[in-house]
C-alpha cells in the first residue's frame, strides 16, 4: 500500500530561483508531479533578480523527501542551499523540561523551599511517608518507563532509540492530562534488573506506565511490579490499546446494530496488545473468541505454546478451530488486528458477517488495505491518522492516570479499565456516531476528563470497599 504524503515526513528546502513570474508555480508543480504536497511557501528575500524561497513540503517518507527536493533541483534557474526536516528540528534539545512551580525571588523563598526550611518537611515524611502523595510531586507524576526492547513497530533499537518515544509520551501526559510524565529508559533488558530498578525508584511517582517493553517479557514485568508496589503498573501497549479498540468496538457495535455478546470475533495477534484487548473484551462479555497468531489458530491441546498462549486457549475458541486467519474470519462479525501488514485480503473481508466490522491496526501498513476493506465491511479502523476511526492510545492513558492520581489508587483494575473504555465510547454523543465517527478526536476536551471520571469513580468504590472489608 504506497503511504500518502504527511507531516512526519515534512521538510522545508530552502531554494535560490529566478525572480520572474512562473518560478513559484514550477516549484510547486514539480513537487505535486513527484507525489509531494506543498503546505506552505515563503518568498524571504530579494536580490539582484534573485528571490530566496522557503518550501514547506509533506512526502511519504525519507527516500521520497529526497526524490522532491531532487525534482526542484531539477528546475532551471533554481539552487537548494539548505534542507530541514521539520521532525528532527522539533526534535533538537529534547521535547520537554523541568519548571518550577514556586517562585525562587529572594533569601525567604530559597529558605523555605530549600534548607533550611525544607528539612521539617523532610522529617515530617520520615515520620509520615505517606504524606508523600499530599507535600511531594508524587501526587501528580509517573514513571514512563522502558527498555527499548519494542519501539513503535520497529523493533528492539534499545533506550536511547527509546528516549524521543519516551519523551513524546511524557509531552503528551502534560499536554492531555496536566500530568509530569519522566522518562526512564534502562540500560538493560533483563527482566530482574528491570523490575529491580523500577521497584527502587517508585518512591518518586504515584504510578508507572510501561512502555515498548517486548512480549513476553513485559508480561512478567507487569505483574511483578504490581505485586510488589503500592501504586498502579499501566503497561499501555496493552491497556491502552486495549481501553481504545474496546471503546471503538462498542460504538461499531452502536452503528451495525449488534450486541458484544452475540457477534464472532476473530482476532490476529497474540502478543502483548493482542492479549490485553482480548483480555478486556472477555471482561466486557465477549462469548466468541477465536485469537490466531503466526502459527494458525490459537486452541486447547496445540502443541508448543507457552504460558500466555496456554492462557488464551483456555478461555477461547471452544470449537477448538485449528485451521489459518482466513478460515477464522469467514462468518465472523469482527475482525481485530494486530499483527502484521498485508496478511489479509479483500475476499476474506467479503466472507465475514453482514454489517462486518474490520479493526486493521498494524503501523503503518494494517492487515488488509483499509480502502479495499471499506468495500465490503460496513465499519473500518485503522492505527493510521490519514483514515477515519483512528485508534490511537493517547485517548486512554491520560485519562487513565489523571482518574488513578486523583483517587490516589494503588492498583489499577479490569473494572476500571472496562469502565475507561465505556466512558471513552460515550464521548461520541448518538447524533454524531457513524461508520466514520466511532471515536473522538484526541483533541476533545471531554476525553480526558470523562476517562479520569470513570477510573476515579471505580477507584474509589474499590477504596469504599476494601475499607468496608477490613472492618
Amino acid at each position: 500500500m504506497t503511504m500518502a504524503p504527511s507531516v512526519s515526513y515534512s521538510i522545508t528546502a530552502r531554494l535560490e530561483v529566478a525572480s520572474h513570474g512562473r518560478a513559484v508555480s514550477e516549484i510547486t508543480r514539480a513537487v505535486e508531479q513527484a507525489g509531494g504536497v506543498v503546505t506552505a511557501l515563503d518568498v524571504t528575500s530579494g536580490h539582484q533578480g534573485r528571490l530566496r524561497v522557503d518550501v514547506t513540503c509533506a512526502a511519504s517518507g525519507t527516500a521520497h523527501a529526497e526524490a522532491l527536493v531532487a525534482a526542484m533541483a531539477g528546475i532551471a534557474g533554481v539552487s537548494v542551499h539548505k534542507v530541514s526536516d521539520r521532525t528532527f528540528l522539533l526534535h533538537l534539545g529534547g521535547k520537554i523540561e523541568m519548571r518550577s512551580k514556586v517562585p525562587l525571588r529572594n533569601r525567604d523563598d530559597l529558605s523555605m523551599a530549600y534548607t533550611p526550611g525544607v528539612a521539617r518537611v523532610s522529617l515530617a515524611l520520615a515520620a509520615r511517608p505517606e504524606d508523600a502523595r499530599r507535600l511531594t510531586i508524587k501526587r501528580n507524576s509517573v514513571a514512563v518507563v522502558t527498555d527499548g526492547s519494542a519501539v513503535l513497530g520497529l523493533g528492539n533499537l534499545g533506550p536511547y532509540a527509546a528516549l524521543p518515544v519516551m519523551e513524546g509520551k511524557a509531552a503528551l501526559f502534560k499536554r492531555f492530562a496536566g500530568i509530569d510524565a519522566w522518562p526512564i529508559c534502562l540500560d538493560t533488558q533483563d527482566t530482574d534488573e528491570i523490575v529491580r530498578a523500577v521497584q527502587v525508584i517508585a518512591p518518586g511517582f504515584g504510578g508507572i506506565n510501561l512502555e515498548d517493553i517486548s512480549a513476553p517479557r513485559c508480561f512478567d514485568v507487569e505483574r511483578r511490579l504490581r505485586a510488589l508496589l503500592d501504586i498502579p503498573v499501566f503497561h499501555d501497549d496493552q491497556h491502552g490499546t486495549a481501553i481504545v479498540v474496546m471503546a471503538a468496538l462498542t460504538n461499531a457495535l452502536r452503528v451495525v446494530g449488534k450486541d458484544l455478546r452475540g457477534v464472532r470475533i476473530a482476532m490476529a495477534g497474540a502478543g502483548a496488545a493482542g492479549t490485553a484487548v482480548l483480555r478486556l473484551l472477555l471482561a466486557a462479555g465477549a462469548c466468541d473468541v477465536v485469537v490466531v497468531d503466526d502459527k494458525g489458530a490459537v486452541y486447547q491441546g496445540r502443541p508448543g505454546m507457552n504460558e500466555s498462549l496456554t492462557w488464551i486457549a483456555e478461555r477461547t475458541n471452544a470449537a477448538r478451530y485449528s485451521g489459518d486467519l482466513a478460515g477464522a474470519t469467514r462468518g465472523a462479525d469482527v475482525f481485530i488486528g494486530l499483527s502484521a501488514p498485508g496478511i489479509l485480503a479483500g475476499e476474506d473481508v467479503k466472507a465475514m458477517n453482514e454489517g462486518a466490522i474490520v479493526f486493521a491496526l498494524a503501523n503503518p501498513d494494517p492487515e488488509v488495505d483499509p480502502d479495499i476493506a471499506r468495500e465490503y465491511a460496513a465499519v473500518v479502523a485503522t492505527g493510521r491518522s490519514d483514515y477515519p476511526n483512528q485508534i490511537n492510545n493517547v485517548l486512554a492513558f491520560p485519562g487513565v492516570f489523571r482518574g488513578l492520581l486523583d483517587a490516589q489508587s494503588r492498583k489499577i483494575t479490569d473494572r476500571m479499565l472496562v469502565a475507561a473504555a465505556r466512558a471513552l465510547a460515550d464521548v461520541v454523543l448518538p447524533d454524531e456516531l457513524g461508520p466514520d465517527y466511532i471515536i473522538p478526536s484526541v483533541f476533545n476536551p471531554e476525553v480526558a476528563s470523562g476517562v479520569a471520571a470513570a477510573v476515579r469513580g471505580v477507584a474509589v468504590e474499590d477504596q469504599a470497599a476494601g475499607a468496608a472489608e477490613g472492618e
